[in-house]
C-alpha cells in the first residue's frame, strides 16, 4: 500500500521528502503551498540518507538577498552540508519576517543545527528571528563580529545584509562563523543568562 501524505505531515516550513509514488490529499498540497513548503519525492535509498541536524543549514532570503543566497549555496554544499533551502526561489517581493521565521523554526526544532538568513541590510531577518525562542541569531559584517558571534554568543543563526557586502565578503563571514566553535568557559554563564531572560518572558512555547 501506498503512503499517504496528510496535512498532519506537512511541516511549518522547509521541505518533506516522501517516497517516489506517494499519495498527498488536496487538503495537504494546499496547506504545503500556504506554508511554502516544497514536497520532494525521493527514492527510497536517497530517503535513508538525510543528513542529521549537525550536517544541516537552513537558509532563506527575502527578494533582496535571493541572488546572495543562490551565491552561497555552492560554498554550504562544498563544506559537506545538506541545504534546507526555505526559499524565496525568485525575485519576486517578499516579506523577510516570513523567511526568518522558517529558517528559526527548522533551527529552534533541532531539523538544523544552524541557519543563515539574507535581506538587503541583514537587520530586519535577526530581529525576527531572535523572536523565536531558542534562536540566537547574529547580523555579522565581517570575519571579527562572525567569529565573536560564535566563540562568545554561541549564536546559532547568522544574518548578512546583502546590500552591505559583496559575494566575497559575505563567503568570508559565512564562513568563518560555520568553522568557529562556542568557546564556553566565561561566556557558558553569559549565554545562559540570556536563556534566562527568555524563559522569564516566554509567553507561548514551541
Amino acid at each position: 500500500m501506498k503512503r499517504v501524505v496528510t496535512s498532519q505531515d506537512i511541516p511549518l516550513s522547509g521541505d518533506l521528502r516522501a517516497p517516489a509514488g506517494v499519495i498527498v490529499t488536496a487538503s495537504a498540497r494546499e496547506l504545503a503551498d500556504s506554508r511554502g513548503v516544497r514536497i520532494l519525492e525521493l527514492p527510497e535509498d536517497q530517503l535513508s540518507a538525510i543528513a542529521p541536524p549537525e550536517r544541516t543549514i537552513a537558509i532563506g532570503a527575502d527578494h533582496g538577498g535571493f541572488v546572495l543566497k543562490e551565491a552561497l549555496k555552492p560554498l554550504l554544499e562544498g563544506l559537506g552540508l545538506e541545504i534546507r533551502d526555505v526559499g524565496v526561489y525568485e525575485e519576486t517581493p517578499a516579506d523577510y519576517p516570513d523567511l526568518a521565521l522558517k529558517v528559526a523554526l527548522l533551527v529552534a526544532q533541532g531539523t538544523a543545527a544552524r541557519g543563515i538568513l539574507i535581506d538587503g541590510a541583514g537587520i530586519g531577518s535577526s530581529i525576527a528571528a531572535n523572536k523565536v525562542p531558542g534562536v540566537r541569531a547574529a547580523l555579522c559584517y565581517d570575519q571579527a563580529t562572525a567569529r565573536n558571534s560564535r566563540e562568545h554568543n554561541d549564536s546559532n543563526v547568522l544574518t548578512l545584509g546583502a546590500r552591505l557586502l559583496t559575494r566575497g565578503q559575505a563567503e568570508d563571514v559565512a564562513r568563518t562563523w560555520l568553522a568557529t566553535s562556542f568557546a564556553g568557559g566565561r561566556h557558558q554563564a553569559r549565554v545562559q543568562k540570556i536563556l534566562d531572560i527568555e524563559k522569564q518572558y516566554l509567553k507561548v512555547s514551541l
